[in-house]
Parts: C-alpha cells; sequence; structure tokens
C-alpha cells in the first residue's frame, strides 16, 4: 500500500479488508528498506504506533466507530512535539531537550482521528532554510532524483511522502517551508491562512510569520487531512479561535464553482527558470488566467519578511547564541547572529508595512478569486549547489529559493502548493493563493486542474 491514498487505507481499514496492525507494519518495513536512501525520519516511533493500529483494530472489531483517518500512516516534521521524544527542532542544542509530557494539538488531532504516528522528519535546523542540508542530520534527498535537495525547511515531510513512506505528514511554513519542498518533490501541501492552524506544540521561529499545514499525494487527501487539523485552540494557540470550515464533503460543488483567475507577474515570474515558467503557463490557460497582474509592493514585501525572520529568530535564539554559537549549523547561525544586531526599529517597520501590500493584495482580488504564481525559481538543484543564477546573476540557493513565496506568507494568506503534472521529468509546483480565510477556493482551483490532469503527484521512476 506503499502509495495508496489518505482516502484508499482509511476505507480499507474501516471496512475491515485490511487490518491497521498490517498498514503499520508494512509501513515500517517500508521505511526500514528505503529511507537510507532519502534520509526524511530522524526518529521512528515503531512501538507507538504498532500499539495505536492495534487500537483501532480493536475498535473496529468491537463495531464502535472509528475515524476518517483510521490506520492512515503518518509522520511530523520534528519541529512538533511527540509525546516521550524530544523536540529536535533540526538542531544539536535540543539533543538533550526534555521530552514533552504531551503531543502538540496538530499531532492529537491526527491520532484522534485514528492516524497512526510513526516518526518524526528531518529539516533545516531550527526552521531556517529551504534546502533541507541538516549540519547535524545530514541531507534528506529528493525522491526523484538522490542527487539533489528536496528542498525545505520541512524537506522530510515533503520527500516522505513523495516516496511513498507514508502518504500524509505535517510541516511548518514560515517564509515557504511548505511550498518550495512540495515544489521540488512533487506533492501537494497546504499553507493555511496565518491563525487557522494551530501552532502548540510547534517549536517557533518567528511568531509573526509561523504557519503550519499537511502534505499529502492529491487534493482529497490533503482536504481530508485540513478538515481534521481544523477548530479553535485558543488556549494553546491564541490566534487560533476560527470555528473549522469542513471542505472534503464539499469538493465536488467546490470544483463546479465559477472562479476569476490571475496570474502575478512582475516581481513572481522574475528569474524563473524557463521551466517553471513554461509550467506555470500550462496551469494558466487550463484555468483560462489571461490577465497578469503586477503587485507593485511585492519587492518590498519580501525584504520586510527578511527583516522579520531576520529579527525575531535573532531574539528567540539570542541566549542560546551567546551561549553555544558552535554548536549552531554555520549557515542559521550567521544568518541569527546578523538578526540579533538589527535594531527594533526596522522590525517595526516591516511589520507597519504589512497595512500597504495588504491593501493592495486585497485590491487584486476584488477582481480575482485566485491568483496563480510559481511555488519556486527553479527545480530542485544538486544538494551541495551554493549559487544558482536569476536572470544571469549568481545568488545564493538557500536565500533565494523562496523569492516567490515569501511575499505571501508575509500576509498570511492560504495556498495550495500544487505539483504541476510532468512525468519521468524533475517536479515543479505551483501556488494557488486564495484570499484570507477562503482555502475552499483554493482547494476548488487544485481540484479543477487535478481532475484536468494539469496537477499531479507521480511515485518516482524505479519506485516499489
Amino acid at each position: 500500500m506503499s502509495f495508496c491514498s489518505v482516502v484508499e487505507i482509511a476505507g480499507e481499514v474501516r471496512a475491515g479488508r485490511v487490518t491497521a496492525r498490517a498498514v503499520t507494519e508494512a509501513t515500517l518495513s517500508r521505511i526500514q528498506r528505503l529511507d537510507g536512501g532519502i534520509n526524511a525520519f530522524t526518529a521512528v516511533t515503531a512501538e507507538r504506533a504498532l500499539a495505536a493500529a492495534e487500537a483501532v483494530d480493536a475498535e473496529i472489531a468491537a463495531g464502535r466507530p472509528v475515524g476518517p483517518l483510521a490506520g492512515v500512516p503518518v509522520a511530523v516534521k520534528n519541529l512538533f512535539d511527540i509525546e516521550g521524544l524530544a523536540t529536535l527542532a533540526g538542531s544539536k542544542i535540543r539533543r538533550a531537550a526534555a521530552p514533552p509530557a504531551h503531543d502538540a494539538t496538530l499531532v492529537r488531532r491526527l491520532t484522534a482521528a485514528g492516524a497512526i504516528l510513526v516518526g518524526a522528519l528531518n529539516m533545516d535546523e531550527f526552521a531556517y532554510g529551504f534546502v533541507t542540508e541538516n549540519a547535524h542530520d545530514g541531507p534528506v534527498h529528493n525522491p526523484h532524483d538522490p542527487s539533489r535537495i528536496a528542498g525545505g525547511s520541512s524537506g522530510g515531510s515533503a520527500a516522505a511522502v513523495a516516496a511513498g513512506l507514508v502518504p500524509l505528514t505535517l510541516g511548518s511554513d514560515t517564509n515557504g517551508s511548505i511550498r518550495i519542498p512540495a515544489s521540488l518533490c512533487g506533492v501537494f501541501g497546504l499553507k493555511p491562512t496565518y491563525g487557522r492552524l494551530s501552532r502548540q506544540g510547534v517549536f517557533p521561529f518567528v511568531e509573526s510569520l509561523d504557519h503550519v499545514g499537511p502534505f499529502a499525494r492529491s487534493v482529497e487527501d490533503l482536504a481530508l487531512a485540513y478538515d481534521v487539523l481544523q477548530g479553535p485552540d485558543p488556549e494553546g494557540d491564541p490566534l487560533c479561535v476560527r470555528d473549522a470550515e469542513p471542505l472534503a464533503g464539499r469538493l465536488d460543488d467546490l470544483a463546479e464553482r465559477p472562479l476569476r483567475f490571475g496570474v502575478l507577474g512582475g516581481w513572481f515570474q522574475q528569474g524563473a527558470f524557463p521551466e517553471v515558467l513554461e509550467a506555470l503557463a500550462r496551469v494558466g490557460s487550463a484555468l483560462k488566467a489571461d490577465d497578469l497582474v503586477t503587485l507593485p509592493n511585492a519587492v518590498a514585501a519580501r525584504a520586510a519578511a527578511f527583516c522579520l525572520t531576520a529579527f525575531e529568530g535573532g531574539e528567540l535564539h539570542h541566549d542560546d547564541l551567546a551561549r553555544r554559537a558552535m554548536d549552531y549549523d554555520p549557515a542559521v547561525r550567521d544568518r541569527l547572529l546578523a538578526g540579533a544586531l538589527l535594531p527594533e526599529g526596522v522590525h517595526e517597520a516591516a511589520q507597519r508595512f504589512r497595512t500597504i501590500f495588504r491593501d493592495e493584495v486585497r485590491e487584486a482580488f476584488q477582481r480575482y478569486d485566485i491568483l496563480l504564481a510559481p511555488s519556486s525559481v527553479c527545480p530542485a538543484p544538486p544538494i551541495g549547489q551554493a549559487t544558482m543564477e536569476m536572470d544571469g546573476v549568481p545568488v545564493s540557493v538557500r536565500k533565494n529559493l523562496g523569492a516567490f513565496t515569501q511575499p505571501i506568507s508575509y500576509i498570511g494568506l492560504p495556498v495550495v502548493a500544487a505539483p504541476v503534472n510532468r512525468p519521468g521529468q524533475l517536479p515543479i509546483g505551483v501556488q494557488i493563493i486564495a484570499p484570507a480565510w477562503r482555502e475552499d477556493l483554493a482547494f476548488a482551483a487544485a481540484l479543477r486542474l487535478q481532475r484536468e490532469g494539469v496537477v499531479a503527484a507521480h511515485p518516482p521512476k524505479g519506485a516499489l
């Protein structure tokens, strides 16, 4: 069942045609056989998983109802608290941290729905990066070409789904850390509206930019996971107060909804590789998105996001940087140190500019329901490649893979990242961007594209 969908696995388990334990054993065996070449997992929770699977099977045997994710194997970025397992956040410093006494809210919601947690996933240290070349745990290898990066910072989360190790994972997105690896690994990812999903029990990076969300191999699977994860959690995350707005049961109706589409130009295409622009054009053509939309302040919004990231990240890590600077990944340490030196006024200005850019984007959404943009500037670069060319200028890979994602997370908009249907080629993804709190519109567009065969997640060549 390595590439079976979430919907298929849960249906088979609920119907009694396969046991949750059998699914879990097969999953653990596959991880053991294949993850050595991918390096997606930092910990496997086999004992917990088997016990949870047996509990699901016992409920089914007794004729009691089970949740919508019954027997579905899941894994989460090692940024999420898992009871009894130290939350590493990709770092060396937290190796001796006390294990949490409880799962993070979203982990609890997954397991309450019957999902089987099988482990924690590799990531960029403290979620500061787009490559998941972790100095302590090693790089995550892209399942479509193991010589290339998986993207980051949720690289393990995307790679585990792309490789068929598990059908569903959780990641985080501060500046693009769900959308970039989803694009480079050829899977679907959701960055919801800022404040939509609880961040309780998730190690922070940038309070004013941090989002969390799922990865899956289809729109239907993503929607089912999203429904399970929703709901207020004001005690755990004061920003998460909105009632759930279920989607999975409305997908057919949503797919028929007439929508107005615009394609973001200007900054959102500047420096993009030709194949990225070709993929975007294919999506735009399928949706009859004939209008090119320019957001003049996108460059300034990206700069403001950089400033918020550096300042808040530096402030969060100030004490550890003073005591244990050499225990940080050098690529992360240097940027955090630079952020710690920024004056408060820079942070305040970056926060104020949000209103200006948010108003500019709101005006665009008066004319369009959905805006389309590339997820990444290029397909996955080779592991270890430090620079790439954008418009003929050498730039840092780590800093610029998120050029097209940062302005969007800066104002907290919901995005479905969808892989363009390119079987046998390196994956490329698009951002399907909706107004705040209108995840339903992004899902509607993604489902339409999936049904027309324009977007799809494919197993890697030669996958078993």
